[in-house]
């Protein structure tokens, strides 16, 4: 598990705010690997059935076209732009690709309701064929145990939030379904979970959205790497 914290980690690849470089598109995920930084990507259902690299379950946001991501097959959602850059939606295979095992690459598992199984399938068989370093994780409990159930071997982690002890009691829940690290929301720390994970259990321990002074401060306090955005964590 080095791998996970070996270097700061790309959320949604090192895009520009979707003015240029588009989050979760295979420009953004060229730019990390150029940078030596680990990627963080969102992957959803096709569909068809197909893993595919976006972080909402509508495409409005970055393509202005109406309408639910799993309602298209892959290949016509390979034809979308994102914004206004000549970037379209990349599967998940074509993300694993281009990365080659260049740098690590962890994969957050979006809820899909009934298509949970479908998509932890989807993502476990690319991943199969996969030699490079890489990870997946997800805040839903059944998505977690279906991607189990496959017997994949990659690891696996719980993506959380929260502070009150209703969230912190149900994040313990997740550690019987073969969770080997978590990735916890940067204003949630320091917590008892988070402790528990590292100083009892011993898993690493990554956090999410990084993007001030403060949330560098409090991930190097806590946790063992950042995932971040919108500022360079080697300058």
């Amino acid at each position: 598990m080095d791998f996970l914290t070996r270097r700061p980690i790309a959320h949604r690849g090192l895009h520009d705010g979707n003015v240029g470089v588009c989050e979760n598109s295979l420009s953004a995920f060229r730019k990390a690997i150029d940078r030596d930084f680990a990627i963080e990507l969102d992957v959803r259902l096709s569909a068809d059935g197909k893993a595919i690299v976006f972080h909402d379950d509508t495409l409005e946001r970055l393509t202005g076209i109406e309408g639910l991501l799993i309602d298209q097959p892959a290949p016509d959602l390979g034809t979308i732009k994102l914004g206004r850059t000549s970037d379209t939606i990349p599967t998940l295979a074509d993300t694993l690709e281009l990365v080659s095992g260049r740098v690590p690459v962890v994969i957050e598992m979006k809820p899909e309701g009934a298509g949970n199984g479908a998509l932890a399938k989807a993502v476990a068989a690319d991943l199969a064929g996969y030699d490079g370093p890489a990870a997946a994780m997800s805040f839903d409990h059944d998505l977690l145990a279906a991607f189990r159930e496959t017997g994949s071997s990659v690891p696996l982690g719980l993506t959380a939030e929260g502070i009150g002890d209703p969230a912190l009691d149900r994040h313990y829940e997740a550690l019987p379904l073969g969770v080997s690290f978590v990735s916890y929301h940067v204003k949630g720390l320091p917590n008892r979970f988070v402790s528990h994970v590292r100083d009892t259990l011993g898993m690493p321990v990554i956090t999410w959205t990084v993007r001030t002074p403060e949330d560098v401060a409090a991930t190097q306090a806590h946790a063992d790497q950042m995932t971040f955005e919108d500022f360079d964590p080697d300058r």
